[in-house]
């Protein structure tokens, strides 16, 4: 099956599954004793007209079932609502999304830099001191939570002065030449990167020492062992390259998981990402909001394991995409 073909396939496949998570995730929010529109009825800012036109949108005054496909074909034609703050909630999340790839893209990208040299680290020098301690390190990463280092490196940034604390930009953002501003970016940057690199770095590196030891008992290592070839070619070129795979499989998954997982560390450093806005949206019951964020959160899935399937192909072109 060829690549274009299979991705047509797919996203075939994922609309009814996107279908039965927009039913499932609406009549949850409809079941809660809540008023979907409280928040924009306390905001003295919010009109009368805009609270009478967004019912209306809704359907409120209708059974569930008509709000729901009311909800639905608004959001075919684009139109994601209001959120309680009086925004459009397709604006807060572009203004959002941005911010969250750009840490997603920085996280991923160090988290593979550094787990997969070290993975392979531990697996060659199996039952050594540089793998007992490699143990040990991914071991506190794994059992220490994301909030709690999170708040470490902000105590340790507050006694130190080191790093900003807090946002994407300084307040002098735009006052400051394209260099500068690189800069500035980079070094907010910092902490949530880090916080979110050492939570995954554990595990990408535990799988990747496991693939690589069960690689390096396969026949055909022990074959291009036997005639001689060397040490770090038979782990590089050939073992490494099967060995990765598992890890590439992974791959779909980490882009949803920083959308939940990053959430609570966005809190903590007060950065303005999707999942801090998610988190938020829960908290003040902002239906459109969460609707709209949960939706993103299964496609951003469903687009990550696709991904994953076609890199698997690339790098095994044994993998037949079915």
């Amino acid at each position: 099956m060829s690549i274009p073909v299979y991705i047509l396939r797919r996203i075939l496949q994922a609309l009814p599954l996107l279908f039965v998570i927009s039913i499932m995730s609406f009549t949850m929010l409809r079941l809660a004793p809540i008023d979907p529109l409280a928040y924009l009825k306390a905001n003295p800012a919010i009109s009368q007209e805009t609270i009478k036109a967004e019912e209306e949108r809704l359907g409120l005054n209708k059974p569930p079932v008509v709000q729901y496909f009311l909800w639905l074909s608004n959001l075919l034609k684009g139109d994601l609502g209001i959120s309680t703050t009086g925004g459009l909630v397709s604006t807060l999340l572009l203004q959002r999304a941005g911010n969250t790839l750009l840490l997603s893209v920085c996280t991923v990208l160090f988290t593979w830099l550094i787990a997969i040299p070290a993975g392979v680290c531990a697996a060659v020098y199996r039952n050594t001191f540089i793998d007992r301690l490699l143990s040990i390190l991914t071991a506190i990463g794994m059992s220490m939570p994301a909030f709690l280092m999170a708040l470490l490196l902000l105590m340790f940034a507050t006694k130190t002065h080191i790093l900003p604390i807090g946002g994407l930009t300084s307040q002098d953002f735009f006052e400051r030449n394209f260099f500068g501003k690189f800069i500035d970016i980079t070094r907010h940057l910092i902490i949530p990167v880090t916080v979110l690199t050492l939570i995954g770095l554990a595990g990408v590196q535990r799988q990747m020492r496991a693939s690589l030891l069960d690689v390096l008992q396969a026949d055909y290592v022990r074959t291009a062992r036997a005639k001689g070839l060397a040490e770090s070619s038979v782990i590089y070129v050939h073992a490494l390259k099967t060995a990765i795979n598992p890890l590439i499989t992974l791959f779909g998954f980490e882009f949803a998981d920083l959308l939940s997982g990053a959430a609570l560390t966005e809190t903590v450093l007060a950065y303005p990402g999707l999942g801090r806005l998610t988190l938020e949206a829960v908290q003040s019951k902002d239906m459109n909001l969460v609707m709209a964020s949960l939706m993103l959160g299964a496609t951003m899935l469903i687009v990550g394991n696709l991904l994953a399937d076609i890199l698997l192909k690339f790098a095994d072109p044994r993998i037949t995409l079915e």
